[in-house]
């Protein structure tokens, strides 16, 4: 067998270098492993290869793509190691089968139990608002409301007290926020974060403290305390002098940001804890909460909207006149204020069937939510020990039972689906060799080569019960369909006409009454529609009318200055992603998370190194779920307004940024454990605190996996689809950047949504990919059939669309541009720059009637005037006249 033998669609599967049957392959025991170019293994890997330089051994690390021996493995980092002492390396035999046992942790486990919604659960939200250096200051706020509370209150806690007590008290502590003594301010803030801590000096469980939080935030809102603190934030953000001493300090810590970190956190635990509804609120409660949306979506301070305050304090941090800022408590009470004021992912769907009735268009197919909950993860690709033990059991049990026959034979007789082990295709081809067009592996050949027909296997063939999604179809595929058909069969085109079938034959007909009924019209679609019409006829169809709803107020107030919002908010994401390497001249994001005396010790090295990294972890959540959310929001509101935020957006190098993300072991980033649950509040102000050890610290927590690092994977491949959803200049940076290797790495994660987002990224560029690269991962290809939406007519897998062909991308971008700019120029311009459009009296009478006031200083000199400008010019009445 050469290469590319075969005929029909297994055209190619033929052994070529590097394959099990070709040249360079391995003898004995490793028959087949494929030492030649391009295996599995690499380039001249030998027996117990294939653990990559520098590859953490924990558990479920990834096998690496090197080719190094077992010897030359890396000892993990003291950041990993619990007292810094290097670790006894394991032998090769039993190393590989401790990576297998990890391997199989999640290769054969079932799907990872995550459940994708708004936030975490609120306990977990209300944790990661503290850094674990902030521990000390939680006894320090108590301390100050006590102080306060006992001058007026004798004997009794605030438990105690009734009601009246309780809003007599709020209202000192709200008349105490106004005094100018800056000392005198910061104690009385931190008595009334105390009260929206949940005053748990006085709770004796969790539960309780959550209960007393909510009752003191209400109360806290009743009295009109978010309204002062807004006012007061708004003050420390013009601070000039702290802004300045920050700048001129070469290092800032902690004790920098003290204000503002006080006022933050209380904005966040009101906005947080309101937020979150219950069955045991009462009615006066869930007024207040909706009254309390409406004020945080509208214009609340300097006829703005309070996100667009916070989306300043991200500009003014990253521009570097405010280093101090707090970011991460920022960009957390952004996302939260955006998500309340504008509403959640289930929001969203509620206002896009609304919006759809509204517009006349047939409901929707499915309810996408809903759909991918039922999902199931695929089987992600399989490590290179489970591959070598695999081998390995193959050339046994063809040992045994073809002792005489070649190795084709033995291909031949093998059942495909007779091994449990056959899971998905291995990428480590894709790790070591950065083309795109690669070999086909040895130990895919059961992918690519037909099942022998003399071994039934339909009985072991777990076949779906139907297609998760139901297939859509554009108006312009069936517009393409028909111009083909018709120059086919007839000769001659009839433009956008889909309802002539005059001359077609009968199955031409069918197909268009299928497609016809899978016809789906999008939101998008009707609004680009009326936007044109208005561009048509500027003057007669009038003023646009639109509602103000949240998501229109808020991008009215962050359209001047939206694309220096996002290279800030992009600029934070590249400083807190684990890939990023530090530089000079990176923003430095650690100000509210490094002490003013750094650690002595290895232990709080170890404290404040996990402490840093869960930092980093929760800004990209915060990040990565705000932008996903005005994305979101504004497609639905209008399709200019998200496609004004995704171009700028994709010029400030998101998609780049967002692959570069993902580039690293995906795996080991989602089941990080960057957390000391001891050290979380409210356990940590509630129960006696256990000695930390560094083995309590390794140890961390039992879960599967990390939710915030699922949730942000998950948002930003979100984000990722939506810059390139229909945008082939897009989905072509997508091939550039060589995103497909590292977007089959995340198929390991084994949830069903987050292969779902990969899945369709994949699908998108598959037809870039070249025919050898479909033939290598046909099991990829099936998994993109089975999970993700069809699309009648569109040719993904084989690109003969015209849309597949390198047109200039750069135009593509131009006009969407254009189209974006006389939108916005339409709708919020106040001055129409074309004075043509402007309105003009023609009426004599009206003109000459109009009354004129004349300056003082002109009436005065009005004899002058006329002397200079009238009766010492000539006049030449004759030529004036003519």
């Amino acid at each position: 067998l050469g290469p590319a033998a075969g005929t029909g669609p297994w055209a190619g599967a033929g052994a070529g270098p590097g394959s099990g049957l070709g040249p360079a392959a391995g003898t004995g025991p490793w028959a087949g492993a494929g030492a030649g170019p391009g295996s599995v293994l690499g380039p001249g890997a030998g027996p117990g290869a294939g653990q990559g330089p520098g590859v953490a051994a924990g558990p479920g690390a990834a096998v690496g793509a090197g080719t190094m021996p077992v010897a030359a493995v890396t000892p993990p980092s003291p950041a990993n190691n619990s007292c810094g002492k290097p670790r006894a390396l394991p032998k090769g035999r039993e190393f590989f089968r401790n990576q297998r046992k990890d391997s199989e942790g999640f290769s054969e486990t079932s799907d990872l139990e995550f459940e994708y919604f708004d936030s975490d659960k609120w306990a977990a939200e209300l944790s990661e608002l503290y850094s674990y250096t902030e521990g000390p200051e939680l006894h320090l706020n108590r301390k100050c409301f006590e102080d306060e509370f006992k001058t007026h209150v004798k004997d009794k806690k605030w438990t105690e007290v009734d009601i009246s007590v309780h809003q007599a008290h709020a209202m000192r502590l709200l008349d105490g926020l106004e005094v100018t003594a800056r000392e005198k301010r910061l104690k009385v803030a931190r008595a009334i974060l105390y009260m929206a801590q949940g005053t748990f000096g006085e709770c004796n469980s969790e539960g309780e403290v959550q209960q007393w939080m909510r009752y003191n935030v209400f109360l806290l809102l009743e009295v009109g305390t978010f309204t002062a603190l807004v006012e007061l934030l708004s003050m420390e953000i013009d601070n000039s002098a702290a802004c300045s001493n920050a700048v001129r300090k070469p290092a800032i810590s902690l004790a920098d940001s003290t204000d503002l970190r006080v006022l933050l956190n209380i904005m966040y635990l009101m906005v947080e804890t309101i937020r979150q509804e219950t069955d045991e609120d009462n009615a006066e409660w869930r007024v207040m909460r909706e009254t309390f949306r409406t004020d945080l979506g509208v214009s609340l301070y300097n006829n703005e909207p309070f996100s667009v305050m916070l989306f300043g304090m991200v500009t003014k941090f990253c521009s570097g006149h405010a280093p101090h800022f707090p970011m991460k408590k920022v960009l957390l009470l952004l996302w939260k204020t955006v998500l309340l004021s504008l509403g959640g992912f289930e929001d969203l769907q509620v206002l896009k069937v609304k919006k759809r009735e509204a517009l006349g268009l047939p409901p929707l197919p499915e309810d996408s939510i809903k759909v991918i909950r039922n999902m199931r993860a695929a089987s992600p690709p399989a490590s290179a020990s489970d591959l070598i033990e695999q081998q390995q059991k193959r050339a046994r049990r063809e040992h045994k039972a073809l002792m005489k026959q070649d190795n084709l034979d033995a291909y031949n007789e093998k059942d495909p689906y007779k091994t449990e082990d056959s899971r998905e295709e291995d990428d480590e081809n894709d790790d070591n060799d950065n083309s795109l067009e690669t070999e086909t592996f040895p130990l895919e050949r059961d992918e690519v080569l037909p099942p022998p027909i003399h071994h039934p296997t339909c009985e072991r063939l777990s076949l779906p019960k139907g297609l998760p999604w139901a297939p859509k179809v554009r108006e312009k595929d069936i517009e393409t369909f028909l111009e083909s058909s018709r120059s086919k069969f007839i000769g001659y085109t009839l433009g956008s006409d889909t309802d002539t079938v005059v001359g077609l034959p009968r199955p031409i007909h069918e197909s268009i009454k299928t497609l016809k009924q899978h016809k789906y019209i999008a939101i998008a679609e009707v609004q680009i529609k009326k936007e044109e019409e208005y561009l048509k006829k500027p003057l007669s169809a009038g003023d646009e009318e639109f509602d103000l709803t949240p998501s229109e107020v808020l991008y009215q107030g962050i359209l001047p200055s939206l694309p220096q919002y996002m290279i800030a908010l992009l600029k934070i994401l590249l400083a807190a992603a684990p890939t990023s390497k530090a530089k000079t001249d990176s923003i430095n994001i650690l100000a509210d998370v490094l002490p003013e005396e750094m650690p002595t010790t290895v232990l709080q090295s170890m404290k404040l190194g996990v402490d840093v990294n869960r930092h980093k972890e929760i800004i990209v959540k915060a990040i990565s779920a705000v932008l996903l959310l005005l994305l979101k929001h504004f497609k639905l509101n209008h399709v200019y307004q998200f496609e004004y935020m995704a171009q700028h957006l994709v010029f400030a190098n998101c998609i780049p940024l967002i692959l570069k993300f993902f580039n690293q072991n995906i795996m080991s980033y989602i089941t990080a454990k960057n957390s000391i649950s001891v050290l979380d509040f409210p356990y940590c102000v509630v129960h006696e605190l256990p000695e930390l050890t560094a083995e309590s610290l390794e140890a961390g927590d039992n879960n599967q996996f990390c939710w915030r690092n699922l949730f942000s994977c998950i948002n930003l491949l979100r984000i990722l689809n939506k810059l390139t959803k229909w945008k082939h200049s897009r989905t072509m940076m997508l091939v550039v950047f060589k995103s497909a290797p590292i977007l089959k790495r995340a198929l390991k994660v084994k949830q069903a949504m987050m292969q779902l987002y990969v899945l369709k990224l994949l699908k998108v560029q598959t037809k870039y990919l070249g025919r050898q690269w479909r033939k290598s991962n046909m099991k990829t290809m099936s998994a993109i059939y089975q999970k993700v939406r069809h699309r009648l007519n569109d040719d993904w897998a084989y690109g003969n669309d015209l849309d597949a062909r390198p047109w200039d991308f750069q135009a593509e971008e131009c006009a969407l541009r254009a189209n974006i700019e006389r939108f916005n120029s339409r709708r919020y311009d106040k001055n129409p720059s074309n004075p043509d459009f402007a309105p003009v009296d023609n009426c004599l009478q009206s003109v000459l009637g109009q009354q004129l006031i004349l300056p003082e200083e002109f009436q005065m000199n009005y004899d002058l005037w006329l002397e200079r400008e009238v009766f010492s010019k000539p006049i030449s009445w004759e030529e004036l006249l003519q």
